[in-house]
């Protein structure tokens, strides 16, 4: 079992930039690859990105792959999610999710969630 808890969500303007953070509990860090996924309200889970347990993999979507990075410590149990030159339509909660398998782009796929975390992003 892993409990997973989000930081670092707020409100920015359109152009910066936002650190979340993911915090795992409960069982051996890096035994999971993690991924990032956000949801607008309205809208279906999105895949942000992943990566993988060592942290020497990662994958974004086009979406995001020039803004984004994502990086974890697993001495720290953290993955972060590092955000810049955001944009209105970034607006959404965004979720930190654990899959004992290989990362996946499919939020099913994932056993463990966070409760998410506001980014909110202003024109």
């Amino acid at each position: 079992q892993v409990q997973l808890v989000e930081s670092g969500g707020g409100l920015v303007q359109a152009g910066g930039s936002l650190r979340l953070s993911c915090e795992a509990s409960g069982a051996t860090f890096n035994y999971f690859d993690m991924g990032w996924f956000r949801q607008a309200p309205a809208k279906d889970r999105e895949f942000v990105g992943a990566i993988n347990w060592s942290g020497d993999g990662t994958f974004k979507a086009d979406s995001v792959k020039d803004r984004f990075t994502i990086f974890r410590d697993n001495s720290k149990n953290t993955v972060t999610l590092q955000m810049t030159n955001l944009k209105p339509e970034d607006t959404a909660v965004y979720y930190c999710a654990a899959r004992s398998g290989p990362w996946s782009v499919i939020a099913t796929d994932y056993e463990y969630w966070g409760q998410g975390t506001q980014v909110t992003v202003s024109s």
